[in-house]
């Protein structure tokens, strides 16, 4: 009953930039966390950016300073602005969240399909 879709990914020069963006449908009570994770080939899935409601976005070592996360909280969407790209940024890109449906009394994780994204010349 609840869905996330992302959009923005795509292939970019090194130095460019990206927005990556997931909308939740559905069901939706309380919208909590909101995530960005990615995985690049052969490696783990880590953690990029999150941001809580209402709260301070913390960011990867790696992309502070380039990458901006950022909610939408009426239109129940999450951003991710990604600046002065590297091609070790290359990854697939996952949105996740934390939320409660209407008739629920727990919160649930939630991921989006995963979105491309590719830094090369």
């Amino acid at each position: 009953q609840v869905q996330l879709v992302e959009s923005g990914g795509g292939l970019v020069q090194p130095g460019g930039s990206l927005r990556l963006s997931c909308a939740a449908s559905g069901n939706i009570f309380i919208l909590n966390v909101m995530d960005w994770y990615r995985q690049a080939p052969g490696k783990q899935r880590e953690l990029v950016a999150t941001i809580p409601s209402g709260g301070i976005a913390n960011y990867a070592d790696s992309v502070k300073g380039r990458f901006t996360i950022s909610r939408d909280n009426a239109k129940n969407t999450v951003y991710l602005q990604m600046n002065s790209l590297k091609p070790e940024d290359t990854a697939v890109y996952y949105c996740h969240v934390v939320l409660m449906t209407y008739g629920s009394m727990r919160y649930k994780d939630y991921w989006g399909q995963g979105t491309q994204v590719t830094v090369s010349s």
